[in-house]
């Protein structure tokens, strides 16, 4: 099977936790189907839309979050990264946790190597930048003494977020579909 015919298996499978997680998953589903040409060709932005995976690390003792303070887009956000053509997401994720955080990949057992959430978004940044990530976030499992090495070129800071602290930040400061994918934590 080819891989773009498994992400859109991966995206039929999932489901919904919410209205607008239907609507996004929909839209990218429509997507799948009216074209190939799904992984980022040519930085910033071709083709948009384009696939990413996103990757929570997250502390299964207290339920904390690993956030990266993202240079580019100014806010912050789970760690992860475009997905390479004809890379599978779930090796998208393996690769980038140590490209970002020096760690290997530990999947959380609740999700497995299968995505979490799905969200469509335009990005943030200059206009003639701006483009539409296919984002499939997926969980993994971590501890808040493990040593990390973050990409410095990547994040001005990364830090361990309570659920609590992620739900009371201000807008525009944590990326904003991440409460959503608590509440299904």
């Amino acid at each position: 099977m080819r891989v773009e015919d498994e992400i859109r298996a991966m995206v039929a499978a999932l489901p919904p936790g919410d209205e607008l997680e239907a609507r996004h998953r929909a839209e990218c589903l429509d997507w799948l189907a009216s074209t190939d040409d799904i992984f980022r060709r040519a930085k910033p932005r071709t083709p948009s839309p384009h696939l990413v995976a996103y990757f929570l690390l997250r502390d299964d003792h207290d339920g904390a979050l690993l956030l990266v303070d993202h240079r580019n887009a100014g806010m912050w956000l789970p760690t992860g990264g475009h997905v390479e053509p004809g890379e599978h997401p779930t090796d998208t994720v393996r690769r980038e946790v140590v490209e970002e955080l020096g760690v290997p990949a530990v999947f959380a057992p609740t999700h497995g190597e299968r995505p979490a959430f799905l969200t469509v978004t335009t990005t943030v940044g200059r206009p003639e930048d701006r483009h539409v990530d296919v984002s499939l976030w997926y969980v993994l499992s971590g501890r808040r003494d493990q040593p990390l090495t973050p990409d410095p070129a990547e994040f001005r800071e990364v830090r361990w977020w309570t659920p609590d602290e992620v739900r009371a930040a201000a807008a525009g400061t944590v990326e904003p579909h991440l409460t959503r994918l608590l509440s299904r934590l």
